[in-house]
């Protein structure tokens, strides 16, 4: 799943260093009309829209996913957020970042009128919802895809770059999952899961590779212990007993196709069961696997370190546990 359930966990050194780097992450904007080389995909929403936004579909390691169709912003990653089911998760609500979420640190795509479904796009999926809280810009219109509104990433500079594809952000409000969206049905598009061991506090336990292209710190990919829930065994082999608020503390473990296994991971344990939503969840030896948002950490910096808080936790959902490796 190029998995980048990605965390940031900040203090307040942290939230400084994160802040700069922000700063300096918006000093180009991209002219309206830019040839291709020039369009900046980070720039922030300070206006509201003059034109029809378009949709389009871009072929990527995720498989074909939606991205702008046209404008200052053709080519740029386009993604939805897990808990925006409880709408605008991603709004100007205070966070750790001290900056809006939905006009710089994920821009919402906006539009002045029907969004139009260029090659590809589903047009039956497209829509809009009308926001109040994009700062400075009073009542505008956000292009959803099968009824989740649609965003840009801080840091996704250039066209084809997809550094907010499954990264986990607790600055949003409930936290979620931010996910590229593949154009048939509106799904989410999380790639392929990979499964590997991790050596944390001294213990090896079955983790789930994160992706290695976001660039705050410019760190290699990461690993993030995985973890069963004592209760999916009462479930049945193919169901979840964590859905709804569950999974915005203890996110599923999603893949595209069959999950991959590293050196000392048992391939045939791997496995999968299809959620509710029709996403797809990697099970091991028959129990699915998930994430805990109280492992996050941003590794390479200097605050980051590799956690397994989740072990133990006891829940209303039942009792989450770490995967033992020999």
């Amino acid at each position: 799943m190029h998995l980048k359930t990605h965390p940031w966990r900040l203090s307040a050194a942290a939230a400084a260093l994160a802040l700069a780097v922000v700063a300096g992450a918006l000093g180009v904007s991209a002219p309206a009309g830019a040839a291709p080389a020039d369009i900046n995909c980070a720039e922030p929403v300070t206006t509201a829209p003059t034109a029809q936004a378009t949709v389009s579909v871009a072929s990527t390691s995720y498989g074909n996913v939606l991205v702008e169709g046209a404008g200052s912003h053709a080519g740029c990653s386009l993604y939805v957020l897990s808990s925006d089911a409880q709408p605008f998760a991603c709004s100007d609500n205070a966070n750790l970042l001290n900056l809006p979420c939905d006009s710089v640190l994920w821009p919402a795509l906006l539009t002045d009128g029907a969004p139009i479904a260029g090659p590809g796009v589903n047009p039956t999926l497209l829509g809009t919802v009308t926001r109040n809280d994009v700062p400075g810009l009073g009542a505008v219109q956000q292009v959803t895809y099968a009824g989740l509104p649609l965003y840009r990433f801080l840091f996704d500079e250039s066209p084809g770059e997809t550094e907010g594809a499954n990264l986990f952000d607790p600055v949003t409000s409930p936290p979620g999952t931010w996910f590229l969206v593949e154009p048939s049905r509106g799904r989410i598009a999380p790639g392929q899961a990979q499964l590997q061991p991790e050596t944390v506090g001294g213990r090896t336990v079955l983790s789930s590779a994160m992706d290695d292209s976001f660039s705050l710190n410019g760190s290699q990919h990461s690993t993030f212990p995985v973890y069963t829930l004592s209760t999916d065994s009462h479930r049945g082999p193919d169901k979840s007993a964590c859905d709804g608020a569950c999974t915005l503390h203890w996110a599923p473990v999603l893949t595209s196709g069959q999950p991959g296994a590293a050196a000392g991971i048992d391939r045939r344990a791997l496995g999968t069961i299809v959620r509710s939503d029709g996403s797809h969840q990697v099970t091991y030896n028959g129990k699915p696997l998930y994430l805990f948002y109280g492992d996050a950490y941003i590794n390479g910096l200097p605050y980051g370190t590799a956690r397994i808080d989740g072990d133990g936790a006891v829940t209303p959902w039942g009792m989450f546990s770490a995967v033992p490796l020999p």
